[in-house]
């Protein structure tokens, strides 16, 4: 039984005669009124459509609601005569000395629901992220996370855009192949979603989507912001499903976690409002235990026997790494240096083999060295490993070449190749060096030492220009290689400052994150966000990893807000800004199509203003010579930082 507590709602002389006010006391949101020398406390909810009576006034003796105009007296809670022939609820007031009080039962003792159960079997199978927006149509949702916040189960990330939310999810998942959750309403904040999800979906990187939905029986009726989810996100999602009042829901989830886990994809659930508070208080949660099997598998002897042949004949063999061989590094090197082989990579692949390897060539394509072109141009047999052959990496078609990938799908995607491998890379790599015991590879190390100086002076060379505009981008991203940990995590933007990155950038052993294949705009400093959540794990091999993010002007104002979503979470971030007051790569691309450059001009504030106004730290560089102690006090600021470089547009 219910006991009930008398607590105080106001302040002596709070409340003038003839007003009303909205209070909350404990988890009860009040309308208290004063009128004719009384206080009255009804609930706060117009029983027409739930306006909250506290923001409307007393009229002639009576309140009127703000949404409608409906009547009740201020202290009964009655409707007037035979207006209608239901009313308000109350609560008991006592005035005192100190203030007035109201009679409040004490809350029902709290039964699992829909959500509850839901996000349990989520918290099950290792989820421990969320980020999103709160609002009417997940609240169910929410609370569910909130106690599981509580625990210390899981953490909830408050964003200021939905877009900023997805885009977080997808860089934790593809940094650490495991998914974390968003969160959004039904209508607008679904669709917010929709942009971070296909950059997960195209990139191949788990997330869970939890939207809530407008209520059940209103559906197809176009109800306030109801649009059909599982249509919107059919294509984008590999797993989206509704929740129904007979749903095994706890199951719903588990086939949610393991459609991301195990097709790296996204997985979508809608939670209509009234189903995702229903009552669920004898269910269990699932549990993982037994439901994935591993995905190691052998290639096909066949084909995999063309392959060693291939290899042992080749003079200069080749590797070129994607970003699906992220895991399986350490034997992919190890095969190299048996092979004498120089690794290539792309540009997702960024950093899986350091630039100070003796094998190591790079980046290959647009965003690359000319040391990875010569040695692909140069080589016999390109063997390829978890990568998917896009045009901006431009693996050339013309040389024998060998592809290995877990994914048939991707093997020749765009193109036949010679030898298809379907299998595990980590294993080929060591069947291979077990299988290799004479090849005819000559040792290719010395030419590229030689093509790494001829590569080294002409960048130095790039350091000097100076066109009085702005910093050049050689000497913006020499000074971050010096200055950032060897392992660092660095998200990166697309335009300019993300060709000179993979252009300029000295590799070690970063952890590099961008769009791939969807190329958004706006990518880097929310992906900054869900890379620092992966550091806030102990016992991962994330914990504690320095964070940066680099973008142009134009990327970074796309998620502006986000910033202080950082602030409030103390994130440790350091975002490196390259400020020319352009959509610099359209004004380039504009030029070469011999196009009028139309329409790419920015207008800006002073981003290191804005850092400090947010509560972070903002440092502006206006010349080469300030950048080695901006990006100093920066890394060591413990929380978000701004460093805002005035660059060339030209000198990329």
């Amino acid at each position: 039984m219910a006991s009930t507590n008398w607590t105080k709602a106001l302040e002596p002389d709070e409340l003038p005669e003839g007003r009303v006010k909205t209070v909350v006391v404990g988890t009860h949101s009040l309308c208290l009124t004063h009128y004719d020398g009384q206080y009255g406390a009804l609930d706060n909810h117009c029983p027409h459509q739930g306006g909250p009576l506290g923001e409307g006034s007393i009229e002639k003796g009576l309140l009127r609601c703000p949404w409608h105009g409906w009547d009740y007296c201020p202290l009964t809670g009655k409707p007037p005569g035979d207006q209608f022939d239901d009313g308000v609820p109350t609560y008991a007031v006592e005035v005192r000395d100190d203030g007035v009080y109201v009679a409040i039962d004490s809350p029902p003792e709290h039964h699992q629901t829909v959500s509850d159960l839901m996000i349990q079997t989520m918290v099950n199978w290792g989820v421990r992220w969320c980020f999103g927006m709160v609002g009417h149509s997940n609240l169910h949702i929410a609370d569910a996370i909130r106690r599981k916040e509580l625990t210390g189960e899981m953490t909830f990330i408050g964003i200021r855009h939905e877009g900023a939310a997805s885009f977080a999810c997808s860089a934790y998942g593809k940094l650490t192949g495991r998914p974390a959750s968003c969160l959004a309403i039904a209508g607008p904040g679904s669709t917010n979603l929709l942009t971070g999800l296909w950059d997960a979906n195209v990139d191949r990187a788990p997330v869970i989507a939890l939207t809530g939905q407008v209520a059940s029986q209103v559906l197809g009726r176009h109800n306030f912001q109801e649009i059909p989810l599982e249509k919107a996100f059919g294509d984008v999602a590999g797993y989206s499903h509704t929740v129904l009042t007979n749903s095994d829901h706890s199951e719903l989830m588990s086939l949610a976690c393991k459609s991301a886990l195990v097709n790296q994809s996204v997985s979508h659930l809608i939670f209509p409002d009234e189903i995702a508070g229903l009552d669920q208080p004898d269910v269990s949660a699932a549990v993982p235990d037994g439901r994935i099997a591993s995905r190691k598998f052998s290639p096909p002897e066949s084909p995999y026997q063309q392959a060693l042949a291939m290899l042992q004949s080749a003079k200069r063999p080749v590797i070129i790494v994607g970003h699906g061989a992220r895991y399986e590094m350490d034997r992919v090197v190890e095969l190299a240096e048996q092979l004498n082989a120089p690794v290539l990579t792309t540009f997702k692949g960024k950093g899986l083999i350091p630039d100070s390897h003796p094998l190591g060539c790079g980046v290959l394509g647009r965003s690359g060295t000319p040391i990875a072109s010569h040695f692909m141009n140069e080589s016999d047999v390109l063997l390829v490993l978890g990568a998917s052959f896009s045009n901006h990496t431009g693996i050339t078609p013309k040389k024998p070449t060998i592809q290995v990938d877990l994914d048939p799908m991707t093997l020749a995607k765009f193109h036949s190749v010679d030898c298809l491998v379907n299998g595990d890379i980590g294993i080929v790599a060591d069947r291979l060096k077990a299988d290799l015991l004479v090849n005819a590879a000559i040792d290719q190390r010395d030419e590229i030492a030689e093509r790494w100086k001829i590569w080294n002076r002409e960048k130095a060379s790039r350091r000097s220009d100076d066109r009085a505009a702005g910093v050049n981008s050689a000497s913006i991203f020499a000074a971050l290689s010096a200055a950032v940990d060897d392992d660092a995590i660095i998200a990166v933007d697309v335009g300019n400052n993300a060709y000179s990155f993979g252009r300029y950038f000295e590799c070690n052993r970063q952890a590099i994150l961008m769009s791939g294949y969807l190329g958004s705009i706006g990518f880097a400093f929310p992906a900054a966000m869900g890379a620092w959540a992966a550091t806030q794990e102990s016992g991962t091999p994330y914990s504690g990893r320095q964070v940066v993010s680099v973008s142009g002007d134009g990327g970074f104002g796309q998620y502006l807000g986000e910033f202080s979503t950082a602030v409030k979470y103390q994130m440790n971030i350091t975002h490196v800004l390259l400020h020319n007051k352009e959509l610099g790569k359209i004004s380039k691309e504009q030029r070469a199509g011999m196009w009028e450059v139309w329409q790419t001009s920015l207008h800006n504030p002073s981003f290191a203003q804005y850092a400090t106004l947010c509560g972070g730290l903002g440092i502006r560089v206006e010349s080469a010579a300030e950048l080695d102690a901006a990006y100093q006090q920066a890394l060591a600021y413990r929380g978000p930082a701004i460093v805002e470089i005035m660059s060339d547009s030209e000198l990329i």
